[in-house]
């Protein structure tokens, strides 16, 4: 069996092409003797491979498809002879080891070679033509090595050819041959000639005008290749990926890493920026024992220990309103001194405006049994033979309008004239005992610019000791004022004052009472309220106070008789707490203050009640914060004192405090928008903060003026 194989000189490549003999030979091989071509989506036919006679004569580069490069179809030229036998691998050996060396034969075959110029004129004998990557089988049947001259176009050209064509001629190999000696067709017998192996070159029909994904790879751009060097950066930069551009910042990252390490950070040690020069406090440690730190700080305006049916509460109305602040005392061993407690301070002072005996000491304040304990001992301190306490949420916990409910058991007995316990509201602007603070301030509730701002009311019969309202409507711009344009002070509305009621005849028993009053300035003509929109509840328990007021205040006031079961030594088998308190909605028109004893309303006062009268306009009901008092005094301004029955130590002991409000008018705060207090106050810090000073202008301060008495 025979084999024709030529090798394109030009392309460094092999094309093989079996003869005709070989062609009749394969066709009659039986299928299972072909292997499969995995590349080939053709049907399958006798003979996998073209007849030449398939071929055009004038093949277009379309019909060269997986062909051998070829110049107008000359096909005859580009093959030579191979015999097949035993020893074809070395016989192919000799043919390019052994080359012709005889002056003579190369010019013979360089004279068979022109002969048979290329017939494209296009072409150059200097120049290769396109690259052909993939050789194929072609169907020549007997080929002269000599027609391997029309593409041999390396640079050593048709000498090369000739060399491999006198060597094929002088082998001792035969044209003719069988194929019986193999159990392969002879087809099929020098596919390792093809440049992929296994398979021939016809397995990969891929013409010159075919790209593959990888062509760039090996045939490179200059021109583009040049550009993309030029701008390599910025084309990587809009090609990268998310790992590359990771990659970019991490190294950035890197570089500012060593840049702050190695440049910034000696910089700034050289410089001595970083040096501590802080001197670290020395002190004596006198105990190892830790003390536990803010374990009473609640993070909720409602004690937790509040129940569930407190939650809210019935007004006046009807209507129900939530629990917006309570304290429940539950917890033992309280202090209220200064920064001690969230809500309450006790301060530590004599209260001089009511010329108390007793000084009020924070260390007469704590919590016991569920109860906040004010207590009253015979106890010589500055210079007073009494010490007792006195808890405030001045600046710290206010309310605006809503109800408030104290629970208290009243200190001694039921019987007994001379103490003074109170529980009591105050608008913030006036600290309580802090008489510079109060003055001109309490208990102003006015907002009109007339007789009722000045001195005296500017009366001349003593209706009047105040000093004037300081805080008034028509105060002059650029003076000293919280909110320029609207009168402000600080009116009292006390929950319960209680006293006993003695009878001078010594015909009834003696009996506690409960004072609850509105203080409020500037005046009516004598103390006396418009009754007629004022309302008792229970004359049997309830009467107006024949107290009315005095030159330093009106007193709205009704008295209610108390069951002296409610105080702290009442019998021997009941010592009970009662409930004291009041609700109020400052609204101008529909505004109304109504007291309570237990759930029983005593007095109601309408706005109407404060209208007009004399040379004065409206009193308000209250719109300032008001803040929390309870305190357990002695005074001979007070009530007699009948020292011989006072059973010292006196406690007074309260349960709990509980505010409610409209769920569309919840204000807790002291210094809300519309009355605000905290700046000014910050602004007189030294009448806030001294309590030895008597009045504003102690303070260092100036009363400032008004369009009334001028500018």
């Amino acid at each position: 069996m025979s084999y024709q194989r030529a090798r394109n000189l030009t392309m460094g490549e092999f094309t093989t092409r079996p003869t005709l003999h070989e062609e009749e030979n394969a066709s009659s091989s039986t299928s299972q003797d072909i292997p499969v071509d995995p590349f080939d989506v053709s049907p399958i036919s006798e003979s996998p491979f073209e007849l030449r006679s398939n071929y055009s004569q004038t093949p277009s580069p379309q019909d060269q498809y997986g062909r051998p490069f070829v110049v107008n179809g000359d096909y005859s030229d580009n093959s030579f002879n191979y015999v097949n036998s035993s020893s074809s691998s070395s016989s192919m050996a000799n043919v390019f080891n052994n080359p012709p060396r005889s002056g003579s034969a190369r010019a013979g075959l360089n004279a068979k070679y022109s002969q048979n110029p290329i017939r494209n004129e296009n072409l150059s004998i200097n120049q290769p033509p396109a690259y052909d990557r993939y050789p194929v089988i072609k169907d020549s049947e007997n080929n002269s090595i000599t027609s391997s001259r029309s593409q041999s176009q390396l640079p050593q050209g048709a000498p090369l050819a000739d060399q491999l064509n006198h060597k094929l001629q002088s082998s001792s190999y035969s044209s003719g041959g069988s194929n019986g000696d193999t159990k392969y067709p002879v087809s099929y017998k020098f596919t390792e000639f093809s440049p992929f192996g296994g398979f021939p070159a016809s397995s990969f029909p891929l013409s010159i005008e075919e790209k593959e994904p990888d062509d760039d790879l090996h045939n490179p751009n200059p021109v583009k290749d040049a550009e993309y060097e030029k701008n390599r950066f910025w084309y990587d930069l809009k090609q990268g990926d998310r790992r590359s551009y990771f990659g970019v910042f991490g190294f950035l990252f890197l570089i500012a890493a060593a840049v702050a390490v190695f440049v910034i950070l000696p910089v700034l040690t050289y410089s001595g920026v970083t040096d501590n020069k802080v001197v670290p406090e020395t002190y004596e440690i006198l105990t190892h024992y830790s003390y536990p730190m803010l374990s009473a700080i609640r993070t909720s305006l409602v004690d937790p220990d509040t129940p569930e049916d407190a939650l809210t509460l019935e007004s006046k109305s009807g209507d129900k309103w939530q629990l917006v602040f309570s304290d429940e005392f539950n917890a033992e061993g309280r202090t209220f001194y200064e920064g001690d407690d969230q809500f309450f301070t006790a301060p530590d002072l004599h209260y001089d405006a009511t010329k108390d005996l007793e000084w009020y000491d924070p260390d007469a304040v704590t919590t016991s049994n569920g109860t906040l304990a004010l207590r009253m001992d015979a106890f010589k301190n500055h210079d007073l033979f009494y010490r007792s306490g006195m808890v405030q949420s001045w600046n710290k916990m206010c309310f605006t309008q809503g109800r408030i409910e104290i629970s208290a058991r009243l200190p001694d007995y039921g019987y007994v004239s001379g103490l003074w316990p109170g529980l009591w509201t105050m608008g913030n602007l006036g600290r309580p005992g802090y008489l510079a603070t109060t003055d001109g301030v309490w208990p102003y509730s006015y907002d009109s610019c007339d007789a009722g701002i000045t001195p005296n009311q500017s009366s001349p019969d003593g209706i009047s000791y105040l000093p004037g309202q300081r805080l008034n409507k028509c105060t002059c711009s650029g003076e000293s004022h919280p909110n320029p344009g609207v009168g402000r002070g600080a009116p009292e509305i006390d929950l319960i004052e209680a006293e006993i009621m003695v009878d001078s005849k010594n015909i009834k028993p003696n009996n506690g009472v409960a004072s609850q009053s509105l203080q409020l300035a500037p005046m009516d003509i004598w103390y006396m309220p418009d009754y007629d929109f004022i309302e008792i509840y229970n004359y049997s328990v309830t009467t107006m106070n024949t107290y009315t007021g005095g030159p330093f205040q009106q007193a709205f006031s009704a008295t209610t008789t108390l069951n002296r079961t409610w105080y702290e030594k009442g019998n021997a088998y009941e010592h009970n707490f009662q409930v004291y308190g009041y609700e109020y909605l400052n609204d101008d028109d529909d505004g109304y203050l109504r007291w309570y004893v237990g759930r029983d309303p005593t007095l109601t006062v309408y706005p109407t009640a404060l209208h007009p009268s004399g040379n004065i306009g409206w009193r308000k009901l209250s719109k300032e914060p008001m803040s929390i008092i309870m305190n357990l005094g002695v005074s001979n301004n007070w009530a007699y004192i009948d020292w011989g029955e006072i059973s010292f130590p006196a406690t007074f002991r309260i349960d709990y405090v509980r505010i409610y409000q409209p769920s569309d008018a919840i204000n807790t705060g002291c210094d809300p928008e519309d009355y605000p207090t905290y700046d000014y106050i910050q602004q007189h810090l030294n009448i806030y903060e001294n309590v030895n000073l008597t009045s504003f202008e102690d303070g260092g301060y100036k009363l400032p003026k008004n369009t009334l008495t001028g500018c």
